[in-house]
């Protein structure tokens, strides 16, 4: 998660940021374990407990009062001065709460109990998310720590080790976690949150977003992980400061954008300090689809070094369509992507399709898309580079059609989309606004209830047209708990009719990239606001399929407009002159987007 978002899924916020034996968690055996208490660790007792044989009860109970003595620390950490007073419920639902074991839930720890395995990095679904939101978002200033603007942070491990000339190494395989403080003008700490930063990991075959935290007192902590299959070579860790106390989220933050460079870390990986391992990913199921937020990476398997320009089509046809996917980061034909190599895996990997196996889950279907024009490049490029077919015309902004198999085969869907920027189709700007217009209330509902079917897959999206619209976060909020209310009041007329309820997915909306950064769609304020309709959807019982989580998947791709064009990744190949100057652009990452709705919409 982002920097501004609520403290929802940190470690405790009692971290030093100059005690470096705490920020790293891996591949340090000086570290503290997961769960906060290295039990079975002998590098946390007194010497003389782990000199001798067997444990005696004596032994035993004093390991017992030491643990007790150190939870006892943390939790006093939690409830502090200085630190949000939801720092501690927040951080016990990271850890598991009174679960049993490590963890013992949905985050990490909770998953590396079983067979000596390693946890993949995750992170939890938030909890009371728009209330938390609210709730630091309004905290007053008043305090010179509050009121001073962040101008830099402070690494202690990285940093020392930089200062020092040394390039820090870290394990594969192995999550590893650094706190970091913001710094005001004077080189003094801030005592509050709200500043987004962008941080982004990269080698040569690995490219992910590293999950983020802010603690609500100027700290902030981000986890690291590289698979051993692509740990080899040099890695770059960037950090960006784009936004700083919330004012990305204002209503014209073009204003307020910093956009500075703060931090480029070279890392080495090299083979894990642990004797466990990292389990292979799964083709993701349906039940995968629950998480709210996911914690992906892009992947290379392979490269073609002689492809670097677009062919006359502006498509880069690198790799041959057949050439194979590598187990476990997906299945099916790496080469239909048109990547040169790259592909997403999150919690789980993804299958790539055959056109015929989409057709085959295709076949009979019904999909509605509501949401904005990103909608529309996705659905051309699946008709598209996955289905085969060659006249997309009827695919505009508003459209209901049938599209037939073009190889003969059998295979009919009919796919129906409506754009939500604007009541008006050929207007913009107005987002989840729109549904305060009658007429388009009724049109929406007109394809649940006019006819003796619903649609069976629905795929929703609150746009970019909602960040130009919503003059505060508050306001939208209040537009969002109104959307939600109303796609469940239209589930409920569709039950009461008898009729099957349609499977939802939200698809969050996507980071916009390079020039679009700074505008009043930002990554800062789009990340919020799908948070908060995701979670009124879920309390409103809307979503029955699950979450698609493009904005994890495009924010990698999102620093500058090589696989955009600001607010599109599925713009269509050309052989023309791009935006960043160079001919032709990169298009897989929307590409890849179809397949990830192919695995949603076949996996039910």
């Amino acid at each position: 998660m982002s920097a501004h978002h609520p403290p929802h899924h940190g470690p405790h916020a009692g971290i030093a940021a100059g005690d470096a034996r705490k920020a790293h968690l891996g591949g340090d055996p000086k570290s503290l374990s997961w769960c906060g208490v290295g039990v079975g660790d002998h590098h946390f007792l007194p010497r003389k407990l782990v000199a001798g044989g067997g444990p005696t009860a004596a032994k035993l109970a004093l390991v017992s009062f030491l643990a007790v003595i150190l939870v006892f620390a943390v939790d006093l950490s939690l409830t502090g001065a200085g630190v949000h007073r939801r720092l501690r419920r927040q951080y016990l639902h990271y850890i598991g709460g009174g679960g049993g074991g490590c963890g013992g839930g949905d985050g990490v720890g909770g998953e590396e109990a079983k067979n000596n395995e390693l946890p993949w990095l995750s992170v939890p679904d938030p909890s009371n998310f728009t209330e938390e939101l609210l709730d630091r978002w309004l905290t007053p200033g008043g305090i010179p720590c509050r009121d001073s603007r962040t101008a830099n942070i402070s690494i202690p491990v990285l940093d020392d080790a930089a200062a020092a000339g040394e390039v820090t190494t870290l394990g594969s395989a192995e999550i590893h976690e650094f706190t970091f403080w913001a710094l005001d003008d004077a080189g003094q700490r801030r005592c509050l949150g709200g500043d987004f930063f962008e941080i982004d990991l990269a080698g040569e075959v690995w490219k992910s977003r590293p999950p983020v935290v802010d603690h609500g007192d100027g700290s902030y902590s981000f986890r690291l992980q590289v698979a051993p299959r692509f740990a080899e070579g040099d890695f770059r860790l960037t950090i960006i400061l784009l936004f700083r106390s919330f004012e990305g989220l204002k209503f014209s933050s073009l204003r307020f954008k910093y956009r500075a460079e703060i931090r480029l870390i070279p890392l080495l990986f090299g083979p894990s300090n642990s004797t466990r391992f990292l389990p292979a990913l799964e083709t993701c199921r349906a039940a995968d689809f629950a998480r709210d937020v996911w914690s992906g990476r892009w992947t290379r398997l392979a490269k073609n070094d002689n492809c670097e320009e677009v062919d006359d089509a502006g498509r880069y046809r690198c790799l041959e369509p057949q050439h194979p996917c590598e187990a476990p980061w997906c299945a099916g034909p790496l080469g239909a992507l048109e990547s040169n190599g790259w592909v997403y895996s999150a919690h789980c990997s993804f299958k790539l399709f055959t056109a015929d196996a989409a057709w085959r889950c295709l076949d009979g279907k019904w999909l509605f898309f509501w949401g904005d024009s990103n909608h529309v490049d996705t659905i051309r490029n699946l008709l598209t580079f996955v289905l085969g077919v060659t006249d997309t015309s009827a695919v505009t902004r508003r459209f209901d059609a049938v599209f037939t198999n073009p190889s003969g085969g059998p295979g009919t869907v009919r796919i129906t989309s409506i754009f939500n920027g604007h009541w008006n189709m050929s207007m913009n700007y107005l987002g989840l606004h729109s549904l305060r217009n009658k007429g388009f209330q009724r049109l929406v509902r007109s394809y649940f209830l006019a006819e003796d079917r619903a649609p069976d897959i629905v795929i929703l999206n609150s746009g970019l047209h909602d960040g130009c619209y919503w003059t505060s976060v508050r306001a939208y909020v209040q537009a969002a708990e109104y959307a939600a209310q109303f796609w469940a009041g239209v589930m409920a007329q569709v039950r009461a009719r008898g009729h099957a309820v349609p499977r939802i997915f939200y698809r969050t909306t996507i980071a916009t990239g390079g020039y679009a950064r700074d505008l009043a769609f930002n990554p800062s304020k789009m990340e919020t606001f799908n948070g908060v309709l995701v979670e009124k959807l879920r309390r409103h019982g809307v979503l029955t399929g699950g979450l698609i989580d493009n904005f994890d998947m495009t924010f990698p791709w999102h620093y500058d407009n090589r696989c955009n064009d600001g607010v599109h990744y599925g713009r269509a190949p050309a052989k023309l002159l791009w935006r960043d100057g160079k001919v032709g652009h990169q298009y897989f990452v929307d590409l890849m987007l179809g397949h990830v709705l192919l695995n949603a919409i076949c996996n039910g």
